[in-house]
C-alpha cells in the first residue's frame, strides 16, 4: 500500500534520511523507532508531502504523493501541535476537520462519541481554546481529528509522549481495536519501545537516517531492541 523508493533528504552536507526501499502492506501496524535525530519525523513528513525529498519518492496505492492529493482523502495524521488551530475550541476544530471530509455536525458528534474514554472528560465542554490545553490534551485532540474520517492509513509521530499512564493504555487499546476492526494501516513512531512492540506487528529501527533493523514483532522483540539501544 505504501512504498518508499530510494528516498533521501539532505540538508547541505548532512543526510537526514537515506532509505533505499521500504514497503508497508495494507493493514499492517508499522512501528518506527530510533534515537533523537535518527530521521523518524523527517521520514513521516516526506510521507505526507510536507517536505520534498532530495531524491526518490513515496507512493501510496501506487501513486506518488507529490503528484496527486487523492491519498489525503483516506489518510489521517498527527505529527505535532502545528497540525492544530490554537484559537479554536476542541469542538470547533473537530467540526472544522470533519467539514473538510464532507461530514455534517451530527456525523462529527457521532464519530467522536467512541473517544469519550480516551478524552477522559478533559477535552469537550470545557470552554477552552486548544492553545490553553496541556500538551497531552492537545495531543488527544490531534489524534481524534486524525481518526475522524475513519482513514485507511493512520500516521502518528510520538503519540504516547506527554500522555499520562492511563491515557497511554487507553490509546494502545484504541489502536489495537482499530487495527482489528478496521484493518487500518498504521505508521507509528515512538521513543517508547514497550508501547511500540505492544501495538505494532513490525518494527523498523532508523539510525542516522538508515534502516538498520526491520523486525516482525515476536515475544523477544522488546528485549532485542533494548539490547540494541543499550550498546
Amino acid at each position: 500500500m505504501i512504498e518508499i523508493k530510494n528516498i533521501r533528504k539532505n540538508y547541505g552536507d548532512f543526510t537526514a534520511v537515506d532509505v533505499a526501499e521500504l514497503k508497508i502492506p495494507k493493514g499492517e501496524s508499522f512501528g518506527l523507532v530510533g534515537n533523537n535525530g535518527a530521521g523518524k519525523t523527517t521520514l513521516f513528513r516526506m510521507l505526507l508531502d510536507l517536505i520534498k525529498p532530495t531524491e526518490g519518492e513515496v507512493l501510496i496505492k501506487e501513486t506518488a504523493v507529490h503528484l496527486s492529493e487523492d491519498w489525503k482523502q483516506y489518510t489521517g495524521s498527527y505529527l505535532d501541535e502545528g497540525f492544530l488551530i490554537g484559537y479554536l475550541s476542541p469542538e470547533e476544530y473537530l467540526h472544522f476537520i470533519g467539514s473538510l471530509h464532507g461530514l455534517s455536525q451530527g456525523e462529527v458528534t457521532e464519530r467522536i462519541l467512541p473517544y469519550a474514554e480516551f478524552f477522559n472528560g478533559e477535552i469537550l465542554g470545557n470552554k477552552k481554546f486548544i492553545r490553553d490545553l496541556s500538551k497531552g490534551n492537545q495531543k488527544k485532540v490531534g489524534i481524534a481529528a486524525a481518526l475522524l474520517s475513519e482513514p485507511e492509513v493512520l500516521i502518528l509521530d510520538e503519540p504516547f509522549a506527554n500522555l499520562d499512564p492511563s491515557t497511554q493504555i487507553r490509546l494502545k487499546n484504541l489502536l489495537r481495536q482499530l487495527k482489528e476492526e478496521k484493518q487500518m494501516t498504521m505508521l507509528i513512531s515512538s521513543h517508547d519501545l514497550n508501547h511500540v512492540t505492544e501495538v505494532c506487528e513490525r518494527v523498523v529501527v532508523l539510525e542516522k537516517g538508515l534502516v538498520v533493523h526491520d523486525i516482525k514483532t515476536h515475544d523477544d522483540t522488546l528485549k532485542e531492541l533494548e539490547e540494541y539501544f543499550a550498546v
